[in-house]
């Protein structure tokens, strides 16, 4: 069997995808819900990981430990802070790094201890699908362009991670002069690419990029999850998912 573990951190992120899974049932375990059932004919199992670095270690570890998924997704929102990552974008990862971890100088600056890794690569093939899937739902998602007043791009690169809320123009500045290549922030993605380095478990990470993380809000951050990151999320994994179908029906 074959099953994609799907995770986002938040309620919100995920309300577009749950009813969309075919025959769900729901496990309860480390206080968290774990949905398991099938989408685009594959075995899924999704479950909202809460907010921040451990919460997030926890439920990959759990999801890896005790139901046998054979790839992670992690999906949801992020800030931008690369140049040219416009809100609305959709970021795929490369590499996913925690900006907050600092052990020097017994190891050096991002470094995670005893691992001898500061990025931990995304699974390239997982990643090539999930960018094509996301080239293919951001083509036809009108409602993104009728609330940003933009198009919506794809990129691939560097995602950071960590336990703090990045929201004005001196955090964002501080984040792209130490990390130049960094495209968005987030508070999960590296926790969870560093659980599955342990596992040796494949890994792709999508965001969507619901702000700038400064001082300046454009889009109301609600109507921004439930009108273009939710049903964006749910369009990607259905792309994602379905070239896997196809392969496995031949």
């Amino acid at each position: 069997m074959t099953r994609t573990a799907l995770i986002a951190a938040m309620h919100e992120e995920l309300a577009a995808l749950l009813p969309a899974i075919e025959d769900a049932r729901i496990e309860r375990r480390g206080g968290r819900e774990f949905w398991l059932g099938r989408l685009e004919g594959q075995e899924v199992v999704a479950v909202r990981s809460g907010i921040g670095k451990v919460a997030a270690a926890i439920t990959a570890t759990l999801l890896l430990d005790h139901y046998q998924a054979a790839r992670v997704l992690f999906l949801g929102v992020a800030g931008g802070i690369g140049a040219g990552v416009q809100v609305g974008d959709v970021v795929v990862a490369d590499a996913l790094l925690q900006h907050d971890m600092d052990a020097s100088p017994l190891f050096p600056r991002h470094e995670v201890p005893l691992t001898g890794l500061a990025r931990f690569p995304a699974d390239a093939a997982f990643s090539d699908r999930v960018a094509r899937g996301a080239e293919a739902a951001v083509a036809r998602h009108a409602e993104a362009a009728a609330l940003l007043g933009h198009g919506t791009r794809v990129h691939r690169g560097l995602i950071v991670s960590g336990d703090r809320f990045v929201a004005t123009a001196a955090e964002s500045e501080a984040l792209r002069l130490a990390l130049p290549d960094a495209l968005a922030v987030e508070m999960e993605g590296a926790a969870v690419a560093q659980a599955c380095h342990a596992f040796g478990m494949p890994l792709a990470v999508v965001r969507s990029i619901s702000d700038r993380a400064d001082d300046d809000a454009h889009v109301d951050f609600g109507s921004f999850l439930t009108r273009v990151a939710g049903p964006l999320g749910l369009a990607i994994v259905q792309q994602a998912l379905a070239p896997v179908a196809a392969a496995a029906g031949r």
